[in-house]
């Protein structure tokens, strides 16, 4: 590929055998060595627009995108958009890593998101609302209903909006009312017939209640807020009503803690979330009819700028289009997935003696949702609540969701008499709220919890089971990359190390000390732990492929890329010839295909119907040419980090390293799959613009993962049947 004009020629010349080029060589590309975090974020909210376009894609699978999509834009505001806003308002003027001022950045967002929203706009009304009708799914207005329709809505009004709708007025006696935040509201003109007084009202759409009203026949849905506006004038009896419009306010959310409050975290956050409530409004969304005076009226009110104003064709917040997303209309959707039993866990699904007997012999890998999440993880965890020889359960919870079987699990074991600690992650961002409800019924259960460290995120994904046995007390834990939640474990893709290695799990019994006890990290053997030994170690194991050039090899499958320094040791391993495949899934600030900078590194991303969240870091294992044998030594990790500042620095993450020979080839099979697909997988130029890849051959690496899945149980059914090779057979 070419690379941008605006590229500085590179400041050295090329060699027959790459010679590692120098930081200063490579900062001497300065800011156009790197994409824009925020550029790159909105880069995937418009890969995910690309999905719903996808008229290959099943309709309501594309109406989840569009659901995704408007998710994703809420929390840009209210997070990244915020610490933007709030940057201008300090009166900070430094760049960021690729040159770009806070204000810059800004005005950058304005015109992606405009961009993206008209869109977003277009897809749903032009494409998905007609494809739907055709496949007898229709959102309906109240205008094109008959009476029947009207008669039904009018019943649903009454029973069910009407008692909990309350009209405000904005009249002198009446200041402008609170809008909260991500509220959906109805603005509202009314007139006094008898003095023809004017005013304004506001009315909250209850959030409550579904996005989209479902009529008898279960596939048509008609949007609440015309529901709402169709009656009015029962809201305010005797007066006229006029026009009236829909709109949304986006505050910061943004939780910020003051370092006096950090004595009492719980209390903390709890205070923290009040706040959220009343954040600064950022973001006005209304809809595209709003004549001009009320725009100018809600934005002043409301304190919002010019450029903080969207108009918006399609219904405001299709995050209510999950409601739709749950027909079941299996010919609209992918093919339901039954997660599998792994092989070796099969024979040990309810029995505890015989799940640690297997641990002992060999390490299971569990890879989500391929593999079941209840009969691996959640099973390992009941199992040792139940089992009377386990002494002590100890975990780490970032996300748990609102019905958990783990936490059930950790207080059965409390109960049982067995000594339990907890890491409740209280600032895990949007689920503070859930993990205080769970902390306290922990707690009250007398499991031992502990909200983490001050200053640090607990993001690891660790779980650690003490068990008495002959030749004394042994450890077996867990390590994935996806949180302990049950509802995401069967749509978010992840990985996961059950083991009974005692190196492995000496670490995590030493990283719990840590983490309850008032001590300083200890020297790990195995695991990886953030902030201390990570970035450290893979910048080490990064320069060990620059030092072998061509016979190096760097494969990473990551989340997020955005870490400065991380980016530039790539570079310079690229410079030294190591060819470097990334697939990351979404922010990437990493330029590809730059000569003399990365014209050996190449970036895909892939969006699947499962959610990509695994974190894969392969150095090495490459033979040197066909004669010489083994190249250097392959290091292999799964973990919960990504190669981002605040997983490097200001999280505790975990980093397991994978030494089977044959849990090592799953994962190959998992790279290997996922940069050879081609019918969800997007590349990134040296442009900075993400092309889709063009599908040759209708290859699906989600699609051959389930049916390597379906093929391991089969042989497993086999095995069970006839006898055989149980190793093979998980293989």
């Amino acid at each position: 590929m070419t690379a941008d004009p605006d590229l500085m020629t590179p400041p050295w010349g090329s060699h027959e055998r790459p010679t590692p080029p120098t930081l200063q060589q490579i900062e001497a590309f300065g800011y156009q060595r790197f994409t824009n975090r925020e550029q790159s974020r909105l880069d995937f909210g418009a890969r995910l627009l690309d999905l719903a376009e996808d008229d290959s894609v099943p309709l309501l699978e594309r109406a989840k995108f569009m659901a995704i999509f408007s998710e994703l834009l809420d929390e840009f505001y209210q997070v990244r958009v915020a610490a933007l806003e709030d940057q201008v308002a300090a009166g900070v003027r430094t760049r960021s890593v690729d040159g770009l001022r806070p204000g810059e950045q800004l005005k950058m967002i304005r015109a992606r998101v405009e961009e993206l929203v008209r869109r977003q706009d277009a897809i749903f009304v032009e494409q998905i609302v007609p494809a739907l009708a055709d496949a007898g799914v229709r959102f309906s207005d109240w205008s094109s209903l008959d009476d029947d329709d009207r008669v039904h809505l009018v019943d649903v009004f009454q029973r069910q909006i009407f008692p909990v709708l309350t009209p405000l007025a904005v009249d002198p006696g009446h200041p402008f009312p609170y809008i909260s935040n991500l509220s959906l509201n109805l603005v509202v003109q009314v007139q006094d017939p008898s003095t023809g007084e004017r005013r304004i009202a506001r009315v909250k759409v209850p959030p409550v209640l579904p996005r989209f009203v479902v009529m008898p026949d279960g596939e048509r849905f008609v949007p609440l807020e015309q529901v709402i506006a169709a009656h009015l004038d029962t809201l305010f009896p005797g007066m006229s009503v006029g026009e009236h419009y829909a709109f949304r306010v986006t505050r910061n959310a943004d939780l910020v803690l003051e370092e006096d409050e950090a004595d009492d975290l719980l209390v903390a956050i709890e205070m923290e979330l009040r706040r959220r409530r009343f954040g600064r409004a950022l973001r006005l969304e209304v809809g595209a009819d709003m004549n001009d005076e009320l725009v100018e009226l809600l934005a002043t009110e409301l304190e919002v700028a010019a450029d903080g104003v969207f108009h918006v064709g399609a219904p405001l917040d299709l995050s209510g289009l999950w409601g739709v997303f749950a027909l079941d209309r299996p010919d609209l959707h992918v093919e339901t997935w039954t997660p599998m039993t792994p092989a070796r866990l099969a024979t040990a699904a309810h029995e505890p003696t015989e799940l640690f007997a297997q641990l002992r012999e060999r390490d299971v890998l569990v890879h989500h949702p391929y593999d079941s999440f209840a009969t691996s993880v959640e099973s390992f965890i009941a199992q040792a609540a139940e089992d009377p020889a386990v002494l002590g359960i100890k975990q780490t919870l970032y996300r748990t969701g609102g019905d958990s079987p783990i936490v059930a699990s950790l207080i059965r074991a409390a109960e049982n008499g067995k000594q339990v600690a907890a890491i409740v992650e209280l600032k895990a961002r949007f689920d503070e709220e859930a993990n205080i409800g769970w902390a306290r019924a922990l707690e009250e259960a007398g499991v031992h919890v502990v909200y983490g460290i001050v200053g640090l995120k607990t993001h690891s994904k660790t779980a650690l089971v003490l068990r008495r046995e002959e030749d004394g007390v042994r450890h077996y834990c867990h390590v994935g990359t996806g949180n302990y939640n049950s509802k995401t474990a069967r749509v978010y893709e992840d990985i996961g190390l059950l083991t009974a290695d005692e190196e492995i799990g000496s670490d995590v019994g030493e990283l719990f000390n840590y983490l309850t006890g008032f001590s300083r990290h200890a020297d790990y053997r195995q695991i990886l732990v953030s902030p201390v030994t990570v970035r450290k170690r893979v910048l080490a194991m990064i320069e060990e492929q620059t030092e072998a050039g061509p016979e190096g090899r760097i494969v990473l499958k990551l989340n997020g890329l955005t870490d400065a320094t991380m980016i530039d040791a790539l570079y310079r391993a690229s410079g030294a010839g190591v060819p470097i495949d990334l697939s990351v899934r979404g922010l990437c600030r990493l330029r590809p295909g730059i000569p003399e900078l990365s014209e050996n590194i190449g970036v895909r991303s892939l969006v699947g119907s499962f959610l990509e969240h695994s974190r894969i870091y392969r150095f090495g294992g490459m033979p040197k040419d066909p004669d010489a044998g083994p190249g250097l030594p392959l290091k292999l990790y799964i973990g919960s980090a990504d190669l981002m500042g605040r997983n490097l620095d200001r999280r505790v993450e975990v980093l397991v390293p994978i030494g089977d020979p044959e849990l090592q080839s799953r994962l190959f099979e998992v790279l290997d799959l996922v940069l050879a697909d081609e019918t969800n997988t997007w590349q990134l130029g040296s442009d900075r613009r993400w092309r889709r890849v063009e599908n040759v051959h209708g290859l699906s690496a989600q699609g051959r993962l389930k049916a390597l899945a379906i093929e391991r149980a089969r042989r497993r059914r086999e095995s069970d049947l006839f006898g055989g090779d149980e190793e093979r057979v998980d293989g």
